[in-house]
C-alpha cells in the first residue's frame, strides 16, 4: 500500500470546541434539573448520560498540527490516510493518529577506520541531512521497525526508531564508498584518478546516491551527505607523513633543477651572444657545472678566487 492524503470527514477545531462546550452546558443543565425535581426526570436522565459520553468522544478527536508535521491515521489497524493540514482539527475519534516531523534533521557519524581502495587503515566521517519525503510517511511508519529505544516514550519513539535505521545505514554506504576510492594519490595510481581527499562534490554526490537508494525504503530522502573528517589511521600516520613529506621534497626538487637548467641556458646565451667570453665545451661543461650546484645547493655557495689561469 502507498502513501496517500486523508480525505474523510474533518471539522474545524474551533467549532468542535463550541460543539464540546454545548455538550458540556447540556449535561450542566441535566444536573441541575435532576437536582431540583423529586422525581426522575427521564429526559434529563437521557440527555446528561448522552451529553457526558458525547463529550468525551469529542475530547478524544482533537488533533492540531504545525508546519511540516503530519500524522499517520489509523481505523482499527486499517490504514485510513496520512493527515498534512495544518492547524487545530477534529477528526473521528475512534482513529488513532502516528505523529511524524517532515522537518529536516542532522546525523553526524563518528570517524570510523575503514579500508580505502589501496587498503590502508584510515578514520573517516560523514554528515547527513535527511527529512521524511512527503510521500514517504506510510514507509516510514509501516515499512520498518526496530528493538525498542531506551528512553524514547511517546511519539519519540517512531523518530528514534527512524534516526537509528539512518545511523545504521549511513555507517554502512560510507565503509562501501570508502572502500572504492584511494585516500590519496600515489605512485601506482594515475594523475586524474579520484581519490576522497581530491574528490569533493563527486565522492558527495555518491554518498547521497548510495544513502538515497538505502532509505527509500523507509521513506527518506537525504537532502546533503558530506565528509567531515577524514585521516590515516593512527598505526599509519606517521609513516605517510614521511611519504608526503617525501613527495613535497621531490616536487621542490623537481622545480628548482628545472628552473636551474633555464637559468644556465640563458646564461651561456648571454655570454655568447654578448662575445663576452670564448668558452670551449669543455669550459661550457664546467660552467654548466659549477652554476647547477650554485643554483641547487642547499645551503649558499663558499666562492673560490681562481688567481692562476683558467687552466690551473
Amino acid at each position: 500500500m502507498k502513501n496517500y492524503t486523508y480525505s474523510g470527514w474533518k471539522l474545524n477545531g474551533f467549532i468542535a470546541l463550541i460543539l464540546n462546550l454545548a455538550f458540556v452546558a447540556v449535561a450542566v443543565y441535566s444536573i441541575v434539573v435532576l437536582a431540583g425535581s423529586d422525581d426522575v426526570v427521564v429526559w434529563a436522565v437521557v440527555a446528561l448520560i448522552t451529553s457526558i459520553i458525547c463529550a468525551v468522544l469529542m475530547l478524544c478527536g482533537y488533533i492540531m498540527l504545525e508546519p511540516n508535521e503530519s500524522r499517520v491515521l489509523l481505523f482499527f489497524g486499517n490504514y485510513r490516510g496520512t493527515f498534512y493540514d495544518t492547524g487545530f482539527w477534529w477528526i473521528n475519534p475512534f482513529m488513532s493518529a502516528k505523529k511524524l516531523s517532515m522537518r529536516a534533521r542532522n546525523l553526524n557519524v563518528d570517524p570510523i577506520k575503514v579500508n580505502d581502495k589501496a587498503g590502508n587503515p584510515i578514520l573517516i566521517g560523514l554528515v547527513v541531512v535527511w527529512k521524511i519525503k512527503s510521500d514517504g510517511a506510510y514507509n516510514a511508519v509501516f515499512e520498518i521497525d526496530a528493538p525498542e529505544i531506551i528512553g524514547a516514550t511517546g511519539s519519540n519513539t517512531r523518530m528514534n526508531v527512524l534516526e537509528n535505521f539512518v545511523a545504521v545505514q549511513s555507517d554502512s554506504a560510507l565503509r562501501q564508498v570508502a572502500g572504492m576510492y584511494a585516500y590519496d594519490e600515489n605512485s601506482n595510481s594515475s594523475s586524474d584518478e579520484v581519490t576522497l581527499r581530491s574528490g569533493g562534490e563527486e565522492i558527495n554526490d555518491r554518498l547521497t546516491d548510495e544513502l538515497n537508494d538505502r532509505l527509500s525504503i523507509a521513506g527518506i530522502e537525504v537532502i546533503e551527505a558530506r565528509l567531515n573528517y577524514l585521516a590515516y589511521a593512527p598505526e599509519i600516520a606517521a609513516a605517510m607523513l614521511r611519504r608526503q613529506q617525501a613527495d613535497a621534497i621531490i616536487s621542490a626538487r623537481e622545480k628548482i633543477v628545472e628552473g636551474a637548467v633555464s637559468m644556465v641556458k640563458i646564461a651561456l646565451e648571454r655570454l655568447s651572444s654578448e662575445e663576452v667570453v670564448e668558452l670551449d665545451e669543455e669550459r661550457k661543461a664546467a660552467m654548466v657545472s659549477n652554476l647547477l650546484v650554485v643554483l641547487c645547493a642547499d645551503e649558499a655557495a663558499q666562492p673560490v678566487v681562481n688567481t692562476g689561469t683558467l687552466h690551473h
